[in-house]
């Protein structure tokens, strides 16, 4: 049985970060402090284990109530004049404080036209317990750094192997023009045994998404895997479009979602196949390619 690839169409993987910035703008009423507020909604993602984020089963529900429950510390801090917030973490753990919870009843008074940014924050927090709490995997962790340990490694030994790959088979530049359009095409056909047989069979892909985006968090191995992933990655959807660009001076891919580009893919080849694939979806190391050109 193939393993699973946690990835998720660019359409969703975008409208996902979107929908938290939105929440946390409304919330809060600024959009850099929506972008903090967002980015550690995502660390408390991965600061869970592999375990605990598979039994989340809506897992955009459990982040818009990780941002819910960090807006309202925010706001109860501010409101309560207690200065900057305490060590990572402990701001997000206001929706299982009794005061807070009582905090929370009492916001639902007045009219929606009148609610104020805590009250704002009582209805998400409702939105995201109502109905599904046991989608849940109890509180959301502390934001801490992103796990460090051998998976960080091991793209390090990978990309080694993909420089002596590339050496001893090194790609002409038509038949490199002429492969990646070919995996191009693939991609935008959804034929997944084509694409597969483009790619080596032990081909490696890694997703950098920068702790800023749900995305894969370990390489994926094995053509039929990395076949998997980036077909679920680039699914065919009216607002996204793949192209072949020049990418870091090779022949690459270049996603995008609504006109702005959502994914540079870089490709390494060794003679007639695809060894390695580079998938960029950090919003950060995004933002070079969506800058207007003069």
């Amino acid at each position: 049985m193939e393993p699973v690839v946690d990835t998720m169409p660019i359409g969703e993987l975008l409208d996902e970060r979107r929908h938290l910035l939105d929440v946390a703008h409304w919330m809060l009423g600024s959009g850099v402090v929506a972008e903090h507020v967002t980015d550690e909604a995502y660390r408390e993602w991965y600061a869970l284990s592999e375990h605990q984020r598979e039994r989340i089963g809506a897992p955009r529900a459990w982040l818009t109530r990780v941002v819910g429950t960090i807006s309202l510390a925010r706001l109860a801090l501010s409101k309560r004049d207690e200065g900057p917030p305490g060590p990572a973490g402990e701001g997000s753990r206001g929706a299982s404080d009794p005061a807070l919870e009582n905090d929370l009843g009492a916001l639902w008074a007045g009219a929606l036209d009148a609610l104020t940014p805590a009250e704002r924050a009582a209805l998400v927090l409702n939105d995201a317990f109502g109905g599904a709490a046991g989608e849940f995997v109890g509180a959301a962790g502390p934001a801490v750094r992103h796990r460090t340990g051998p998976a960080d490694i091991e793209p390090l030994d990978r990309a080694r192997h993909s420089l002596r790959a590339r050496a001893a088979r090194p790609t002409p530049p038509r038949v490199e023009d002429e492969l990646v359009d070919a995996v191009r095409q693939a991609c935008a056909d959804e034929d997944r045994e084509r694409l597969a047989t483009l790619l080596d069979p032990e081909a490696v892909a890694f997703y950098d998404g920068g702790g800023k985006v749900r995305t894969v968090t370990r390489p994926v191995v094995g053509a039929p895997q990395v076949a998997r992933s980036l077909l679920t990655l680039l699914a065919r959807h009216p607002r996204t479009t793949l192209h072949t660009r020049p990418v870091n001076g090779r022949t690459g891919l270049v996603a995008c979602y609504d006109g702005q580009v959502a994914a540079v893919v870089s490709l390494d080849l060794a003679g007639a196949r695809v060894v390695q694939v580079w998938v960029v979806l950090n919003p950060d190391k995004l933002r070079s390619w969506n800058r207007p050109r003069a």
